[in-house]
């Protein structure tokens, strides 16, 4: 490669750097506010069967949650559902 399109390469890679910078900071923004909520959040036991479990944890790893985000994420989209009918 020549001089010009290794700057070129060099300064969108820079350019992709600064905008996954920019997004780990909105991340951790986001992670803080989640953590504060989080302190207020109710405690309940929940009993499941090995096989949902085990749908759940995958499904949980797809969307790059915890069991219990997924779990709680699957609860607000139906309570969510049901408040819309």
């Amino acid at each position: 490669m020549d001089e010009k399109k290794l700057d070129e390469r060099e300064e969108r890679l820079e350019e992709r750097i600064q905008r996954l910078e920019e997004m780990e900071a909105q991340v951790k923004v986001r992670e803080k506010k989640l953590k504060e909520k989080e302190k207020s959040k109710k405690q309940v036991l929940l009993r499941l069967a090995p096989s949902l479990w085990n749908d759940l944890a995958a499904w949980a790893e797809e969307d790059f949650r915890s069991i219990n985000g997924q779990i709680e994420y699957v609860l607000a989209m139906a309570v969510k559902k049901h408040k819309g009918n």
